[in-house]
C-alpha cells in the first residue's frame, strides 16, 4: 500500500513539473513574440527617420534650387528652364533615391482667402472671394446652387462668428448630425477640410482638389501669369467674373511668350482688352512654392508634401506632411 501511495506522489510530483514546464514554455514563447514584435517595430521606426531624413535631404536640395530661381530674376518668375514639375534626384545609399518636384504654389485658389482677418485670430466672411469661388466651381462643372452652397458653408466653416451667411452653415447645422462636429473657426491647414463642410460631396471634391491650396493667410493667392500652364485655365478664368472663357483662358496662357510678361497689366491687355481689372489679383512673381518628395529604395516608400515661402531669400520650408505608403 505504502509503494502504492509513493507511485501516486511520484505521479503528482511529475504532473506539477510538465503543468510547470508547460506554463514556462507558454511565457517564454509570449516574451519571444513580443521581443520580435518590438524587434520589428524599432527596425520599422528606424528605417521611417531615415526615409525622412533622407527626405530632408531632397528639401535642401529643393530650396537651393527655388533660391537660385528667384536670384537669377527676382521680378519675373517664368516657366523658362522648364523648372516647374521636374524631377531631380538624389542617389542614396544602398540604390535608393530621394526625388523632388517644385512648382509654382500660388496658382491655386486659397480657401483661408475666403476670410479676412479684422483682428488676430478673428476672421471675417469676404463676399468677392466667396464669389470668385463659386465662379471657379461652376468653370468646373459644379451647379450654380451646389456652387454657392459651397462657398458660403466654407465661408462660415473659417470666420470667427457663429451667423450662418445665406445657404451657409454654421455650429447649428453641423451638430444636428448623427455624428455632430463644429467649424474649425479658424484657417484651415489642408485643403482636405473642405470635405466637412455642408454641400460638399466627394465627387465634387475630386473635382475641386487640383485647384484647392490653403495658404497660411488670409487672404486670396496671388495668380502668376508667367507660371499658369495652360491646363489651368480655370484659375485665369474665375478671375474675370463672366468676361473671359476657359476657352479664351487656354488660348491667352498659348499665346503668352517664352520669356514671360514684365506684368500683369501687359498680359491682360493681350487677355482681354479693356479688362485689365483682373490684374490686381494676379502677379509675375511667385511666393509660395509646392514641394513633393519620393524616398525609394530606403526602407518603407515615403511621399512628403510641403510648402515653400519664398518672400526673402533664402527660401524656407513653412509647412510640411509624410505619407509613409
Amino acid at each position: 500500500m505504502r509503494h502504492a501511495e509513493r507511485e501516486g506522489e511520484r505521479g503528482a510530483a511529475l504532473l506539477t513539473v510538465l503543468l510547470l514546464v508547460a506554463v514556462v514554455a507558454v511565457i517564454a514563447g509570449a516574451a519571444l513574440e513580443k521581443l520580435r514584435l518590438a524587434t520589428r517595430l524599432a527596425g520599422n521606426a528606424g528605417q521611417v527617420e531615415q526615409a525622412r531624413s533622407f527626405a530632408r535631404a531632397g528639401e535642401a536640395l529643393a530650396l537651393s534650387r527655388i533660391d537660385s530661381l528667384l536670384a537669377a530674376n527676382p521680378g519675373r518668375i517664368t516657366l523658362v528652364g522648364g523648372w516647374s514639375g521636374r524631377p531631380f534626384g538624389l542617389p542614396l545609399p544602398g540604390g535608393g533615391q530621394a526625388v523632388a518636384r517644385v512648382r509654382d504654389g500660388s496658382n491655386c485658389f486659397n480657401l483661408n482667402g475666403l476670410v479676412t482677418a479684422v483682428a488676430p485670430g478673428v476672421y471675417q466672411s469676404d463676399p468677392l472671394m466667396r464669389a470668385q469661388f463659386a465662379r471657379l466651381m461652376r468653370l468646373v462643372g459644379a451647379p450654380a446652387q451646389v456652387a454657392e452652397q459651397v462657398a458660403a458653408g466654407a465661408a462660415d466653416w473659417i470666420d470667427s462668428d457663429g451667423d450662418a451667411q445665406a445657404q451657409g452653415a454654421e455650429d447649428a447645422s453641423y451638430t444636428r448630425q448623427s455624428s455632430p462636429y463644429r467649424t474649425a473657426g479658424t484657417l484651415m491647414s489642408d485643403p482636405s477640410e473642405l470635405r466637412a463642410v455642408s454641400g460638399m460631396t466627394p465627387e465634387l471634391y475630386r473635382t475641386l482638389a487640383p485647384w484647392l491650396c490653403a495658404l497660411p493667410m488670409a487672404e486670396p493667392a496671388r495668380i502668376n501669369v508667367n507660371t499658369l500652364t495652360p491646363e489651368q485655365a480655370p484659375l485665369l478664368a474665375m478671375l474675370a467674373p463672366d468676361t473671359l472663357s476657359v476657352e479664351g483662358a487656354r488660348a491667352a496662357l498659348l499665346r503668352r511668350p517664352a520669356q514671360g510678361y514684365a506684368n500683369a497689366d501687359r498680359f491682360w491687355a493681350d487677355a482681354l482688352p479693356g479688362g485689365s481689372g483682373a490684374a490686381g489679383a494676379s502677379g509675375v512673381t511667385s511666393r509660395w512654392f509646392a514641394l513633393e518628395v519620393d524616398v525609394t529604395g530606403a526602407g518603407p516608400p515615403l511621399h512628403e508634401r510641403a510648402l515653400v515661402d519664398a518672400t526673402r531669400l533664402p527660401a524656407r520650408l513653412v509647412w510640411r506632411q509624410w505619407g509613409e505608403e
